[in-house]
């Protein structure tokens, strides 16, 4: 059987790499898409559904044989402001708006426009992003009781300050192993995913000897995710710059 078009010469052993390279993505994504759906201020699950269906359509309509796609976090601001002030319904509405804007930008060509942006606008839009999800976890990090979400950083650092007595060793404990995980993996085991590591051995630490004591379900821990990722984010821009 030959292939017609973009699928030209392909063959067995491209589907082997691009199946092994989907799997990687997907092991990934998948917690990913957890932590970063909760920074957003939404259900953990509507996370694993956007990765999912936005993978599958990226994959049938993106214009490269060589893209892949996943959950960013350049957008958690953005939809937990929508969310906060607007609330979920209206947030499927600025998605369906945002959708229709990105396919007409590529039907009139408009990507070529990223080349006048100028780097440094780039990456301190991209470091404001960490620092805002970095933030924005210290308070599940710690356990934190009885916390009001506020939009501006400085009023969720004050709101912190004012409830850090009521600090649950539990949860600190819980997301330590996370985070370290998270730093430790990729040194010992490169090609081990430690996103997924880390959720996996920081709920069985939480069912099996911490049971009844803090965790109520796996809702915690991809919030320590969310944390260990910015964490991460912040270390490799302090690397860059």
């Amino acid at each position: 059987m030959k292939w017609m078009g973009r699928y030209a010469g392909y063959n067995a052993a491209a589907f082997r790499k691009d199946l092994l390279s989907g799997l990687i993505v997907g092991i990934i994504a998948i917690p990913l898409g957890m932590a970063f759906a909760i920074a957003s201020g939404v259900k953990p699950e509507y996370g694993l559904y956007t990765t999912v269906i936005a993978g599958i359509l990226i994959s049938l309509l993106g214009g490269s044989k060589f893209q892949i796609g996943g959950p960013t976090g350049a957008f958690i601001p953005i939809l937990f402001a929508i969310v906060m002030q607007y609330g979920y319904e209206n947030l499927l509405i600025a998605g369906m708006m945002a959708g229709l804007m990105l396919v007409l930008m590529g039907v009139f060509k408009l990507g070529a426009l990223i080349k006048f942006i100028p780097r440094p606008v780039t990456i301190g839009f991209t470091a404001g992003i960490a620092v805002i999800i970095f933030s924005g976890q210290i308070t599940n990090f710690l356990g934190l009781r009885g916390i009001e979400k506020h939009e501006d950083f400085w009023s969720n650092m004050k709101e912190i300050g004012m409830h850090i007595s009521t600090i649950n060793i539990y949860s600190v404990l819980t997301a330590g192993i996370c985070l370290a995980v998270l730093l430790l993996v990729p040194k010992f085991a490169p090609k081990v995913p430690a996103s997924l590591v880390g959720l996996v051995l920081s709920t069985v630490v939480a069912a099996f000897f911490l049971k009844g004591r803090w965790l109520r379900s796996v809702r915690p821990l991809a919030r320590y995710l969310t944390l260990c990722l910015s964490f991460m984010c912040l270390r490799s821009l302090g690397s860059e710059s």
